[in-house]
């Protein structure tokens, strides 16, 4: 998943960007958007666990950083057995990427023609002289930090961006002039498509609209749906509730948005049949893979898993790959959501294939609990914005 903080994020107040008088709505319609396969080449524990501290802007413990460094953070498996990415195949000016939509980060980024060429190689690149609807954004500059603490920073464009079935003329396009070597690697993705709220953006002097935030006037409902699934392609769709996605009823709980994340609140946490804490807040986020949680969460989930130990040399919870995992499950707005024990283990630690490193870790030092993919994928999760953002969550086939 993708590991950026936001440079800016820490003080942001959620604003929306003035529009330039150049954008318009191309095509007025809902639409749905399929992934492509989750990449068989995934992140090691240690480095996921270190992505995720950077990403909001903390240092890492240094038992997580030194079992991260020095490790390529990939092991090579079926891509049905770990979700570590999911990409979205995207048109901008007439040009086709696959990129990660992070509901965590606000920017549209791309590799481009402005990349250079040994960070490039292997990546579809955007190039806006192929365009002719391309305009570049004078003085608007940007700047990102990724998970493996290298920085990359660009310029600004605007094109017409293309997701489904739907079109946005001027949307602010983030062309990187550097890249870190985690995404040189990873020739598959093409870059980031935020869709957190707008205060996020970390375009300088002015921040840019995302894409949801353009379109969601055109939408017949200002919404987005996720519907991520363990081991196989899932969907996005924009502007409607697909009900045959879902069972049983949508449970909406309001969203805090001061920060630019979708922050919600659940009420009692559980680890199998046995209530293990009341309410706790956090954030849904796409771009983040594991499920970090408060440490007598995370320690009374793990005390529940025969042989269960927190690893300082992996930087996080292990426990043996055949290990019986229990349930966990929060309580939302009266609804429960459950994520199955299954979904809980992340990925061996090494080849051996017999140590395995937890989907649940710690969220002390990050400053705030993420609902990443290891949770997500066991919900129908709607994103509903406008002026009373809320959050819906539904049950499905697992």
């Amino acid at each position: 998943m993708r590991f950026i903080e936001n440079l800016s994020a820490a003080s942001a107040i959620f604003a929306l960007a003035s529009a330039s008088p150049f954008e318009k709505r191309v095509i007025k319609k809902d639409f749905s958007v399929k992934q492509t396969i989750p990449k068989p080449t995934i992140k090691s524990g240690a480095a996921a666990v270190a992505a995720t501290f950077y990403k909001y802007g903390k240092q890492p413990p240094a038992n997580v950083k030194a079992a991260a460094t020095g490790n390529d953070g990939s092991v090579t498996t079926s891509p049905t057995e770990f979700d570590s990415e999911y990409l979205t195949p995207v048109t901008v000016g007439g040009q086709q990427l696959n990129l990660d939509f992070d509901t965590g980060s606000s920017d549209l980024w791309v590799f481009s023609t402005e990349t250079p060429s040994g960070q490039s190689n292997g990546h579809s690149l955007y190039d806006p002289s192929k365009s002719n609807t391309s305009k570049e954004l004078n003085g608007a500059t940007w700047s990102i930090t990724y998970g493996d603490q290298s920085s990359s920073s660009g310029i600004v464009y605007t094109d017409t961006v293309t997701v489904g079935q739907t079109s946005f003329a001027g949307q602010a396009v983030e062309l990187a002039q550097r890249v870190s070597a985690q995404f040189q690697q990873d020739v598959d993705n093409d870059g980031l498509l935020g869709l957190a709220f707008d205060s996020l953006n970390t375009v300088q002097p002015t921040a840019q609209k995302t894409f949801f935030s353009n379109v969601l006037p055109s939408l017949s409902a200002p919404l987005f749906t996720v519907d991520l699934k363990k081991g196989t392609p899932g969907t996005f769709d924009f502007g409607f509730v697909d009900d045959a996605k879902h069972t049983g009823e949508v449970t909406y709980v309001d969203v805090d948005s001061s920060q630019g994340f979708w922050t919600f609140s659940t009420g009692d946490v559980s680890v199998g049949s046995q209530s293990v804490s009341g309410s706790i807040d956090g954030i849904a986020d796409t771009g983040t893979t594991l499920l970090y949680l408060p440490d007598d969460i995370v320690e009374a989930y793990y005390g529940a898993v025969d042989g269960a130990t927190n690893d300082q040399q992996q930087g996080g919870f292990t426990y043996a790959c055949d290990a019986d995992l229990p349930d966990i499950s929060f309580s939302i707005g009266g609804y429960t959501a459950v994520v199955p024990g299954s979904y809980v283990n992340y990925a061996p630690i090494d080849e051996s294939g017999t140590t395995c490193f937890g989907g649940i870790q710690s969220s002390s030092g990050i400053g705030l609990n993420i609902f990443g993919d290891i949770f997500l994928k066991s919900q129908f999760v709607v994103f509903q914005g406008g002026d009373s953002p809320q959050l819906g969550f539904a049950a499905k086939q697992t």
